[in-house]
């Protein structure tokens, strides 16, 4: 899931390029921080889909040039680390999601060679069908498949035809709901590692979230979860193996919601006193190199690496202040007490007792509570508060910038959910 305001967990709630497949290969014909205590985690009773898909439906195609992938990059240990980017072959799940198509883009300007993985029908409400996503991952070879399958997944990976060097997972469920959060969060993002790890992978790239080091919603208990799976078989069971868990901050975009009503004259609406919370957002862009930093830095390896944007945590209350200033208006603010959410969640909550089927909406409920009340800041394991300097910085982009571009241009196409292909 991603990192979002509460106003906007419950909004949701309430030429082309042509490629065929010739012998199994893809063919186009277009163009340091440390480490913080695990929380206990829930096991799942979710399990898998069990969606059976024809060979047919999991052809990889390429949005790559004429050229064919070289199936002789592909390496059985960690030497890729020694190998030029394009002889690196990096498999990337979740790569139509909100970061996921940056973290694409920046791994093919930088180089390398990236096989991304789609559904046939993507985006949100899967909206985009295969030419539009060749499109939105050119330079990539995409590869259509079923990651919350892991015998499809892997079937879709033997026809590539080479070996898998790194995992970089971008899947979140669309939601956070609880059915969507195990099936999402934890099982297709073990599978993405069991099927990358079947054909050589030695590095696997975790986007997760820094709020999973308070874990009082499901996604966040589905995400520690793995976190602990995968750090489990790096350490006891193949040394060999390494992996990369990126905890970021809020995301610009899920800052941006209030834009348009402030624009025509409504208040900015907060809870409380608008300083219950801090963030140090960081934008796609600055997210997605870092992250690609990941697949050969050293002094990233086998770590939790909570990362945030440039300059100061900035509390609900200084980015309406910002967004005010930018629209040269006098701000106003509309401030709603908490408590009304504790009660609507304690209603559900009580409901969900009898008719389980409310279950997700009280979950809903509770992860607008979560963001409206808890900073997205690293929570100092000694003190039991968040802490604004021991939270990493990184990139240059800034949250004023980013309001600055969406009073000009609008929030169209910067979308949220629907994140988990």
């Amino acid at each position: 899931m991603s990192l979002s305001s509460p106003f906007n967990v419950f909004a949701s709630y309430t030429p082309k390029p042509k490629t065929f497949l010739r012998d199994f290969k893809l063919v186009s014909r277009s163009q340091q921080v440390s480490s913080f205590p695990l929380a206990s985690t829930f096991k799942t009773n979710e399990p898998s889909s069990n969606l059976r898909l024809t060979r047919s439906r999991l052809k990889p195609v390429s949005s790559l040039g004429t050229s064919e992938i070289d199936t002789s990059s592909s390496s059985s240990s960690s030497t890729f680390r020694n190998k030029i980017p394009r002889e690196v072959n990096i498999l990337v799940v979740g790569s139509t999601g909100y970061i996921g198509r940056f973290v694409v883009q920046e791994l093919v300007k930088r180089g390398f060679n990236v096989i991304a993985v789609a559904r046939e029908k993507s985006g949100v409400r899967g909206k985009n069908d295969k030419e539009a996503t060749l499109k939105q991952l050119q330079g990539a070879n995409v590869c259509f498949s079923d990651v919350t399958n892991l015998a499809s997944l892997e079937q879709s990976l033997e026809s590539l035809n080479l070996g898998i060097d790194v995992v970089v997972s971008c899947l979140a469920s669309r939601n956070g709901g609880i059915k969507d959060s195990w099936k999402i969060d934890y099982e297709a993002t073990k599978n993405s590692l069991l099927a990358g790890k079947k054909f050589g992978a030695k590095h696997f790239v975790l986007l997760s979230a820094i709020c999973v080091q308070k874990p009082l919603l499901e996604f966040q208990r589905a995400k520690l979860k793995f976190e602990a799976e995968l750090m489990s078989l790096s350490e006891e069971k193949d040394s060999t193996f390494t992996y990369s868990i990126v905890r970021p901050t809020a995301f610009f975009k899920s800052l941006g919601g209030q834009v348009d009503i402030v624009k025509d004259g409504k208040p900015y609406v907060m809870f409380g006193d608008g300083k219950l919370c801090a963030c140090k957002p960081i934008s796609e862009e600055d997210l997605a190199s870092f992250i690609a930093d990941c697949v050969l830095e050293e002094d990233k390896i086998n770590k939790v690496l909570p990362i945030g944007g440039p300059g100061k945590a900035l509390t609900p209350l200084e980015q309406g202040e910002i967004l005010f200033r930018i629209l040269g208006r006098e701000p106003k603010f509309l401030r709603v007490p908490i408590e009304i959410m504790d009660f609507v969640i304690g209603v559900l909550d009580g409901v969900a007792k009898v008719f389980p089927s409310v279950a997700e909406a009280a979950e809903f409920g509770k992860i607008g509570r979560y963001y409206a009340a808890e900073s997205m800041l690293i929570l100092d394991p000694e003190t039991g508060e968040y802490s604004e300097e021991k939270t990493p910085s990184y990139g240059k982009d800034t949250l004023e910038d980013f309001f600055e571009k969406v009073v000009r241009e609008g929030m169209a196409g910067q979308e949220l959910g629907e994140q988990f292909f």
